[in-house]
């Protein structure tokens, strides 16, 4: 019964808490602890985190913005849209709703997000900000509709040259198995 009570809970936690659960644990082997943070604004970045965090074991942390991104907000084409303004505007960090508080546990940090205008999405820049980096093996990761992730890993490389960067892994369709072959 109490088996059955718990995973009840955890079953209502994971579906009503999908945007505001910022950190969930996978099961880890030896080796690196790992990070899987990710930005998605349309869950397609979210999802490739997923299978990411269960491919190299890891914990998954959800960068979300303190202001949500409304379908007004997300429109590219409009030069008065949220992310066409932020994107454009090379101070902009947008805030976020969370840290991660114990960074320090982890070895290597998986950063996610969807490309935008051919890089990151300037809220990667305000968790890369927010967090002590510095002696950690970072590995970008991005879901795209078009665009490459080289441009993207070369502007991390550019804007934040004292952290350890990694090869960026483009995700688009890629399961659980395909990800383990990258990585290795």
């Amino acid at each position: 019964m109490m088996k059955k009570l718990i995973a009840m809970i955890a079953g209502a936690a994971t579906l009503g808490c999908a945007q505001a659960q910022a950190e969930s644990t996978v099961p880890t082997d030896s080796g690196p602890k790992a990070l899987v943070v990710y930005f998605s604004a349309t869950g397609t970045t979210a999802d490739a985190a997923k299978k990411l965090a269960e491919a190299v074991g890891g914990t998954l942390h959800a960068i979300i913005p303190k202001t949500p991104y409304s379908e007004e907000d997300l429109d590219w084409r409009n030069h008065k849209s949220r992310c066409y303004v932020e994107m454009h505007d090379p101070a902009s960090r947008p805030e976020i709703s969370s840290t991660v508080k114990n960074i320090k546990d982890y070895d290597i940090v998986y950063i996610g997000y969807p490309i935008w205008w051919d890089t990151y999405p300037s809220i990667i820049a305000t968790f890369i900000e927010a967090h002590q980096l510095q002696g950690k093996t970072l590995v970008p990761f991005a879901t795209s509709g078009g665009s490459s992730i080289g441009t993207s890993v070369s502007n991390l490389k550019k804007n934040y040259p004292k952290l350890t960067w990694k090869k960026g892994l483009l995700l688009n369709d890629a399961d659980v198995q395909k990800i383990r072959d990258l990585i290795k």
